[in-house]
Formats: C-alpha cells, structure tokens, sequence
C-alpha cells in the first residue's frame, strides 16, 4: 500500500473531506489530491501535518505499510530534508523509505547559538547522537549535558529533550531514532 492510498482510505473513515484536510493540515489541496492519487508522495514534513489534521501519530498514518525491498543508499542524491523547526536548524533524513524502516538516521546540523525544539517521543522511543563537528549541550528531562566532537549520547526519547549550540560555530551530528517518529 502506498501513503496515498493509505492517506485517503483514513480520511474517507473519518469523513473528511479534501478541502477540510487541507484546511486543517496546511498542505494545499492540489498537493493533497496528487499525493492521494499516487502522483507524488509529498515530504515528511507534509505526511506528518496530514497525520496531525487526521488526529493520528504519524507511526498510526505509515501502519501496515511496508517497504518490498530493502535498496541500500549510494549517493546523497536520496537524502530528504525534513523541516526545521526553525532557520538555525536543519535535518536531513539519511535512509530512503525512512517511514518504512526501524530506525530513523538523520544529520542535524545547528548553527551558531541556535536551539532545536524540544521533542517526545512516544513511551519505548530511544535517541542516540553522535556529534561529528562542534559542541552542543542535550538537554534532557531535567539534565544538561555538554556534548564535543566525537562523543555520543544514548537516551530514553520519551524523556523532553532538546539540543542547544551555545557557541557561534555550526554543529554537524548524526542522531538515530527508534522506533522512526517524526
């Protein structure tokens, strides 16, 4: 099954129709149709809007769908930017298919004095980050660790966490989700 059929066979349960999930999403119609229709697939970004809209965890919208084949990644040309929650930070998903997977790589990059949002994961979720380039501080549940170059933090993600870049050079790492919630 693809997202658009899935996508479409949740909101004609729910009775609502394709106007009123734009409206409630923010995803335009014209993008909403085409996605439902197999045209396109849309962006994480976008899946995870339409499953909010839809009153579902993003991991209820991608249940029962499965990836045939497993296709290894060779070239960044596969790499898919998700949103950032703001300007100083950026994420980039590092698996193709990441919906479909177990884990959810993906190279976070914050710039200088820039702080990602915080984030919870449901009950279960585990995060690990390794930093490759710079500092940062993780903020997790009520502790704050300092984190260098070539250091790692593994932790329950249900916990509130969010990272923070005090200083005024960009820090690159890489942090691994499980299970993929976006």
């Amino acid at each position: 099954m693809n997202i658009g059929i899935q996508i479409k066979k949740i909101r004609k349960l729910k009775k609502i129709s394709l106007t009123t999930l734009s409206q409630d999403s923010g995803v335009q119609i014209a993008t909403l149709s085409r996605i439902e229709n197999g045209k396109m697939t849309g962006t994480l970004q976008s899946h995870f809007m339409i499953a909010k809209a839809l009153g579902l965890d993003i991991s209820e919208l991608y249940q029962g769908m499965q990836e045939n084949e497993s296709i290894p990644i060779i070239s960044e040309e596969n790499i898919e930017a998700i949103s950032a929650p703001n300007e100083k930070v950026s994420r980039e998903i590092l698996s193709r298919q990441a919906t479909s997977k177990r884990m959810l790589p993906t190279l976070i990059k914050i710039e200088g004095k820039g702080i990602s949002g915080i984030e919870k994961f449901p009950p279960g979720s585990e995060r690990f980050v390794w930093i490759l380039e710079g500092s940062l501080t993780a903020h997790v549940k009520d502790q704050s660790i300092k984190l260098t170059s070539h250091t790692s933090l593994y932790f329950n993600a249900s916990f509130p966490h969010h990272f923070e870049n005090p200083y005024t050079t960009t820090v690159k790492f890489l942090s691994v989700l499980t299970p993929v919630t976006l």
